[in-house]
């Protein structure tokens, strides 16, 4: 099973998580290709797509970077496993609810709820992240 992990870290946040799946699904048996969304293709070119972007501004996706790339690659969802995460710093998740309400209606098959974590992953957090992976790689 071929896994693509796309991400977006300022803070190292995001990038320690993107890793943590990768982990996972590489633990599982899959092939992880990870990417920063900076060097990601405009095709998802893998069997399950786990997609990571902390929380931004008033809770919205990164945007000059990531929000791009995900909106051009939104249709090409359809039919997709999607896996998501993040970190935040502030507010409840909303933006992870709205990233996954996106995927959804795109048409995109959510292999489990949006993965978040306040600032730094700790190691609940980091595990929780492998075991995303894990199932990416088992999807």
């Amino acid at each position: 099973m071929k896994v693509l992990i796309v991400y977006w870290s300022g803070t190292g946040n995001t990038e320690a998580m993107a890793q943590a799946a990768a982990q996972g699904v590489q633990a599982a048996g899959g092939e992880a290709e990870l990417l920063p969304v900076a060097a990601a293709p405009a095709g998802l070119d893998g069997d399950v797509i786990l997609m990571g972007c902390p929380a931004m501004g008033s809770e919205e996706l990164e945007e000059s970077e990531f929000e791009p790339w995900f909106a051009q690659v939104l249709p090409a969802l359809a039919g997709k496993r999607v896996g998501l995460f993040g970190s935040y710093d502030w507010g409840d998740g909303e933006w992870m609810r709205a990233w996954q309400a996106r995927v959804q209606e795109a048409g995109g098959i959510m292999i489990a709820d949006g993965l978040i974590c306040n600032n730094a992953p700790d190691a609940r957090a980091l595990a929780a992240c492998e075991a995303l992976g894990a199932a990416a790689a088992r999807a």
